[in-house]
């Protein structure tokens, strides 16, 4: 190869670098792990994928607006250890999340427990550091 060719190829690969270290987030930039939230609404998706499953619900807001919700969990091979599989959560079902708030206030949270209506817990509730 020739020596020319080396800033070029080491730019693009430190550009490479760069873009695969942020793409995994820090539990801790987004949510606050001082702070906690429950809400209650329908499930309107359950994505079982990679990095991360996403829960997405309908929750009825103070003033009886729904709002929609974003549960961010851990990836489907955490949640295997911890019980959950695809199926364990079914569009229309009412569940209860607790979580850590987004630091941003908006409508997004990180699982800590999912519990149905019928007081049943969905797989095993997460520690205080989002594991």
């Amino acid at each position: 190869m020739r020596p020319r060719l080396y800033v070029p190829l080491a730019l693009c690969a430190m550009f490479l670098a760069v873009g695969a270290a942020r793409a995994h987030h820090s539990f801790a930039v987004f949510f606050d792990g001082q702070k906690s939230v429950s809400i209650k609404g329908v499930v309107k998706e359950f994505q079982f994928v990679n990095p991360h499953g996403v829960i997405r619900l309908v929750v009825m807001s103070r003033t009886g607006e729904p709002e929609e919700w974003k549960i961010e969990t851990n990836s489907p091979s955490i949640l295997r250890r911890r019980g959950w599989t695809a199926d364990s959560l079914k569009i229309g079902e009412t569940v209860t999340i607790d979580g850590w708030p987004a630091r941003d206030n908006s409508h997004y949270v990180r699982l800590r427990k999912a519990t149905r209506a019928n007081g049943d817990v969905v797989g095993k509730p997460f520690d205080e550091d989002g594991e």
